[in-house]
Parts: structure tokens; C-alpha cells; sequence
């Protein structure tokens, strides 16, 4: 009888973040979930230069803050 374990994993293919093109997630992908060196030096690049970025609602410290019709 055979078992799982005597089967070959099939390996995990998602999608890369950068391309959008297949990326094999395994430990043998050095670069997950990247698909490449390119793709992740692409979104490192992104995150050093702040292109990434949250939105912040904060208003100005020269504006007050808050509801105006509260002040």
C-alpha cells in the first residue's frame, strides 16, 4: 500500500508579486515568492524608495485637528 509520503510532493506555484509570472514557492525557490533576483530586487528597490506607501489620514500639524465645527 502506498502512502502520501511515498509521493513526490507536487510543488506550489503562485503567482510572483512583482511580474505576475510563475514562481515555484519552495524552499528550493531562493527568491519566494518571487520568481527571480530581478523581481525581488524590483520590490526592495520599491520599499527603499517608499513607493510603497500607507495612507495617512493625519492632517498637518499647521491645521487643526479634529471635527472644525467642534473647536
Amino acid at each position: 500500500m502506498a502512502t502520501r509520503a511515498d509521493k513526490p510532493a507536487k510543488p506550489r506555484i503562485v503567482r510572483c508579486p512583482a511580474c505576475n509570472g510563475d514562481s515555484v514557492y519552495a524552499p528550493g525557490n531562493p527568491y519566494r515568492p518571487f520568481c527571480s533576483e530581478r523581481c525581488r530586487n524590483m520590490d526592495l528597490g520599491a520599499w527603499a524608495s517608499e513607493s510603497f506607501r500607507v495612507p495617512d489620514e493625519t492632517p498637518p500639524d499647521d491645521l487643526p485637528f479634529g471635527d472644525p465645527k467642534e473647536q
